[in-house]
């Protein structure tokens, strides 16, 4: 029998019967959504009979126009997916998208006493599947948004690669005059503990009330409600699979601190402060482009390295304060010196450049041996405290735009605060 997702059936096996919604199955096992809201996996070998008790019902989301209040701030919503603007229907199994105005003021009513809300659908997807073109299709749409009178974005993301969208926006809006603020939620909208709401309203709360501009990240502070933190855009990091919390600036401090329960917003950093007159220039991401980023380690070979000898350009995360195994010690490190001539290959092809695998700190390659050996390899970015991540969007950004000979300056520059000027003490 071939089961509809969403419908109810009876499934029995030599054992028990089990009764619940049909959600999805893999080859070896069905999956229902019981009565209790628990999900249970079948095993199909042990399935003595199936039976279907009741069709899936079509649910109809009807759209209502929102009245805007006067005197509140405009604020556009672009959605690319991801569990804030979700929710799961218990009567079909399947998460239903809330995208307009007024499904948004349904889920989070508190938003209309805040700002007025402009909603569109961007894409709808995980943020996994999400390519350069994607950056690019997020970037005209912040700016045709602002030259329609935003006085800030929000744009609801996934949290698996937030933090690359929130540093590729960064650089690719040049002149932004106004706040964009990517909201992601580690808990569907649909659980007890969900951060879908909070991070949400704190977004809007940031927007409305401050005169803050540029790119950043609205999510939990710790594990409570009370507190979402507003990280710049280029500073942010994931460090959880699960937790609330799961982001964090790395070698700086948030930008403000937003309390829900007192209704305060705390700055803690400086800032550049909102400028509709600017008229937002667009560098995008040349969709064609091969970057790499590796990531050293024991035992590695140099064929592993000239696998991207036809890349574009290439990423290393450096162990410690810049190093990768570079030099012959005994009778069993003869690899390593093909690693480090695989490296010189590698810079006359193409920008290979520097970041951390310790993701705090800062690099110096001046220190030790192997870590001149990579400076004189042709390695840039030496004195720079980017993360992987970053330094991946960054190298890509500056070669969609810049000449080559260019990039090498550029990447070691300061250009949207990635570079700290002195490390913050963890």
């Amino acid at each position: 029998m071939e089961l509809k997702q969403g419908s109810i059936y009876s499934i029995k096996t030599a054992d028990e019967e089990h009764v619940g919604v049909f959600i999805n199955e893999t080859v070896t096992t069905i999956f229902l959504k019981l009565k209790s809201g628990y999900n249970m996996g079948i095993d199909k070998k042990k399935i003595k009979e199936t039976k279907l008790l009741e069709e899936k019902k079509e649910v109809k989301h009807e759209t209502k126009e929102v009245k805007q209040k006067p005197g509140l701030p405009k604020i556009s919503i672009l959605h690319t997916g991801g569990t804030v603007a979700s929710k799961v229907d218990y009567s079909t199994g399947a998460v239903i998208a809330q995208f307009s105005e007024q499904d948004l003021l349904n889920l989070f009513p508190e938003i209309h006493e805040v700002a007025n809300i402009r909603s569109e659908l961007v894409r709808n997807m995980q943020s996994e599947m999400m390519r350069f073109e994607h950056y690019n299709i997020l970037a005209k749409a912040v700016k045709k948004e602002a030259e329609n009178g935003a006085d800030g974005i929000i744009i609801t993301h996934g949290t698996d690669l937030l933090h690359y969208t929130s540093a590729a926006l960064s650089f690719s809006l040049e002149n932004l005059g106004i706040p964009v603020v990517l909201v992601g939620s580690q808990r569907s909208s649909d659980r007890p503990s969900t951060d879908a709401a909070i991070n949400l309203l704190s977004a809007v709360k940031f927007i409305a009330k401050t005169d803050y501009s540029g790119v950043a990240i609205c999510m939990h502070e710790d594990t409570n409600d009370s507190e979402c933190l507003i990280i710049p855009g280029v500073k942010a990091k994931k460090f959880h699979t699960s937790r609330r919390d799961a982001f964090k600036p790395v070698n700086s401090k948030p930008i403000a601190k937003v309390n829900n329960e007192k209704n305060k917003i705390e700055f803690i950093s400086k800032y550049d402060k909102r400028d509709k007159k600017k008229k937002i220039e667009l560098k995008l991401f040349n969709e064609k482009l091969k970057v790499g980023l590796f990531e050293p380690h024991p035992n590695m070979y140099a064929s592993e390295l000239l696998a991207y000898k036809d890349f574009d350009g290439l990423v290393l995360e450096l162990l410690g304060i810049g190093h990768m195994p570079t030099m012959k010690m005994d009778e069993f490190t003869v690899e390593n010196e093909k690693i480090f001539s695989a490296i010189k290959e590698l810079t006359k092809k193409m920008p290979v450049v520097a970041s951390a695998q310790t993701v705090y700190g800062r690099i110096n390659m001046n220190v030790y041996t192997p870590g001149k050996q990579l400076l004189e390899a042709g390695v840039i970015g030496n004195y720079t405290d980017m993360h992987p991540e970053l330094a991946f969007i960054k190298l890509s950004w500056l070669l969609s735009n810049y000449k080559k000979e260019e990039v090498k300056k550029l990447y070691e520059t300061n250009l949207r605060g990635e570079i700290s000027e002195r490390i913050e003490a963890e």
